[in-house]
Formats: structure tokens, sequence, C-alpha cells
């Protein structure tokens, strides 16, 4: 199960004093840990206010971290190359009040983003989406619930377009239920429940199209079938048990 990828966290700097106002746009280049190389670079408006602040957190002289500000002085922006080859891959969207609104990341550097993180009002992550096979399409979207806990997660696992597998997880963060749409109808038609170690349980299928299980398997501790449950009738109740 894929876990979701957590955004970088910004590391702290120190605060330069920044002039009030100024008759030209100016860049300001510091050198912050002292080390006789400048790695900040600070570009001021007009009026004295950050535009944009550059860093470099690796010491080769490239900009790695780059974080952009509106007109007031707010951070709306930051951008990161996570692995110094000079091409930005993780992007993080901010409110005005700067609380983190989206993050898009490029986890396998191929130039694509195929990772975006959706967050609420307190800037607590809400949703996380995929692009596995990087298509353009999403094809995997993770779902939190306020205390950031995964709660589900849905899958196009045959990436044409459509939902195909819905997991519920427990508060341990562990698969309790999956549905799946095995004939494409965007509808389930078949649900494994799991114990809390994950171990399948049992496993419900819909025979007849109805969008109801009619008839179940249930699994022992060996995670061999025990039990066949058949509801013949579709009146929602097994009226046929094979013991194996």
């Amino acid at each position: 199960m894929t876990r979701p990828i957590h955004s970088i966290a910004l590391t702290a700097f120190a605060v330069l004093a920044l002039p009030t106002a100024s008759a030209f746009a100016e860049v300001h280049e510091i050198d912050s840990d002292f080390d006789g190389k400048v790695d900040q670079w600070q570009h001021l408006s007009a009026s004295g206010k950050p535009e944009k602040v550059e860093f470099d957190k690796s010491g080769d002289g490239k900009a790695d971290q780059v974080e952009y500000y509106d007109g007031k002085g707010n951070r709306i922006r930051v951008e990161f190359d996570r692995n110094h080859d000079g091409r930005m891959d993780q992007f993080q969207h901010y409110s005005a009040s700067g609380k983190i609104e989206k993050m898009e990341l490029d986890s396998t550097h191929s130039g694509k983003i195929d990772w975006t993180e959706t967050y609420n009002s307190q800037g607590k992550l809400a949703k996380a989406v995929r692009d596995e096979n990087e298509d353009g399409k999403p094809d995997q979207w993770q779902f939190f619930n306020a205390s950031e806990q995964l709660e589900r997660i849905e899958y196009d696992t045959n990436h044409d377009g459509q939902v195909d597998r819905w997991d519920r997880l427990n508060s341990s963060g562990k698969i309790a239920e999956s549905s799946f749409d095995t004939n494409g109808n965007g509808k389930p038609d078949q649900w494994q429940s799991f114990n809390s170690f994950e171990m399948m349980e049992k496993v419900g299928f819909d025979t007849n199209g109805n969008g109801k299980a009619d008839q179940w398997q249930i699994y022992g501790p060996d995670a061999k079938v025990v039990r066949v449950e058949i509801d013949r009738n579709h009146d929602g109740k097994p009226d046929q048990v094979i013991n194996k």
C-alpha cells in the first residue's frame, strides 16, 4: 500500500533587517553561515519588500530553494530542487494567512508532477493524489481525516480513468476492507474484509449485479476458506452453507 509522501519542511533561517524604502529594486547577497560563500539572495521591490528569496542549502553555489512573496511581503510559493540537478521538483503554495494549501511533487525527478497534496483551511493534509504511471492522469487518491490520519484510498488500477478499487483503513492505518469493481461498470462487486493483522477474514461477491453480496467465502486463521455462504433468493440472508 502506498503511503503518503510528506512535503519537505522549510528550514528556518535568520531574518535579516530589510530597508523600509528604496529608490530602486535591489538584490542582497548574504553569507548566512559565515563560511565565505554567498548562500542567500534576497530580491527586493522598489518599496523594500521581498519579492523572491533564493537559498543555496547544499553549498554548491546554486539555488535549491526559492521563496516567492506577494506585494505585501507574504510568502505565497516555495520551490525546491531536492536532488540538486538544477531543476525544481517540489512546489508548495500558501494562503494569505501563511498556511500551506497545496504541494506538488516530482517524486521520480522525471520532470513530471506525479504527486499532489491539498490541505484544509487549518493547513492540515486532507487529500493526496498520485499519478503512478506518469501519464498525466491521477490513478490513486488518498483521503485524510481532521487529524491527518489516512482513512481511505481509491485506485484506478488499470489506468482507464475510472476508480475500480476502494480501501478503507482502521484507526491503526491498516486495511479493514477493500472493494473491487471487477466488471468495469464503476461499482464494487467484490468486498474483502480483514482482521487487525490485515489477514483476510471474509470475501463477498455480487453474482447477479444488483450491488449487494449474495455469496461469501469465510477464511480461517490459516488463510484457507472454511465455509461458503450463498444467498440464493437475493434477500440479503444466506440460505445455503457449505462447510469445507
